[in-house]
């Protein structure tokens, strides 16, 4: 599993240009499904039949970035933001441009640093003017974070674990699932960061029965953090709650007891911010029961994104119990 995140993060695919991540997953997965496509959207959809009852499985490929608004006289890069994005997290990180071009934060003078904010900030690419940084960087270029993996043990560190992490789960379980119960949808979605947009648009093609989104969620366990009952390493977390969704009780309570019969560690999650795909499903045609499957995550939209692999682990199992428990939902 280290092995496969470390290579998942490494690749730089921000929303709407997910190429890069997407052909490193359909390599990864196509010995292990029936079926392979790509939508319209770009969405991949790896199918695996076992059952009447439709299940799609949701990891959304793409991470935040920062999109080129201007290139000034000097050679400094604007830039807006593609997702959520901190101003007080970027000075002085470096991002990566699709062509390989790296850059650093640098920021303007500001009085108070609360008052910090992205037009405030520049990306430096060491040119010397601006007709030198356009022959590298074009008006319209997305970067992302350019952070190494880091092994800690039993937890790991990159960026874009947001949600790599989740593409991890679904493709591991998808290798080790031996006996589906259900037709599995098991997607990699486009566009998360900026409106679950693939979620939206995969969904209305699969209809699915149920529908379970694979994401990191934030952690209160680290010091004077929000009141959140979410720890690293205290297993995987099935949502109850966020801005986007109320996870249907049915969807809860399986989780819960596939969980409690497979001896699977878990806690329950409700945050009080945020969305996952599942809050595009779940409102997809006449509805789906919907629900997630959360890993704990400290310092989410940032270079150094952390989890731990014992909650990776928990995750992988619940996926896999949930494609091998057969499911009557119509």
């Amino acid at each position: 599993m280290k092995k496969l995140i470390s290579k998942l993060t490494a690749i730089s695919s921000p929303s709407g240009r997910e190429e890069q991540i997407r052909a490193f997953i359909k390599e990864e997965i196509k010995n292990y499904c029936d079926e392979l496509r790509e939508d319209k959207l770009g969405n991949l959809i790896a199918i695996k039949h076992g059952g009447n009852t439709k299940i799609q499985f949701a990891a959304h490929m793409d991470e935040i970035g920062m999109i080129i608004t201007d290139i000034d006289e000097n050679g400094f890069l604007r830039f807006s933001n593609v997702g959520g994005i901190s101003p007080h997290r970027l000075y002085g990180q470096r991002v990566r441009f699709q062509n390989g071009i790296v850059g650093v934060f640098g920021a303007e003078k500001v009085e108070d640093i609360k008052k910090l904010t992205l037009n405030k900030l520049y990306i430096d690419i060491g040119a010397s003017s601006e007709e030198e940084a356009r022959s590298k960087i074009s008006v319209g270029d997305i970067a992302t974070f350019h952070h190494e993996f880091t092994d800690l043990g039993e937890r790991v560190v990159a960026k874009s674990m947001d949600d790599r992490i989740g593409c991890a789960v679904l493709i591991e379980a998808l290798k080790r699932v031996t006996n589906p119960q259900n037709d599995l949808y098991c997607t990699f979605t486009v566009q998360e960061e900026v409106g679950l947009r693939g979620a939206r648009t995969s969904a209305f093609g699969i209809e699915p029965d149920l529908g379970i989104a694979l994401d990191v969620t934030a952690t209160g366990d680290t010091p004077e953090a929000e009141r959140l009952a979410v720890k690293l390493g205290k297993g995987a977390a099935i949502k109850v709650k966020d801005l986007s969704i109320i996870t249907h009780s049915k969807v809860k309570d399986l989780l819960t007891e596939l969980a409690k019969t497979n001896s699977i560690p878990y806690q329950f999650e409700v945050l009080p911010f945020g969305g996952t795909d599942a809050g595009a499903i779940h409102l997809t045609k006449a509805g789906v029961p919907a629900g997630v499957i959360s890993i704990p995550c400290r310092y989410v939209h940032s270079p150094s994104e952390m989890v731990d692999l014992n909650d990776v682990e928990a995750a992988v199992r619940l996926v896999v119990a949930v494609m091998e428990k057969k499911i009557g939902w119509s």
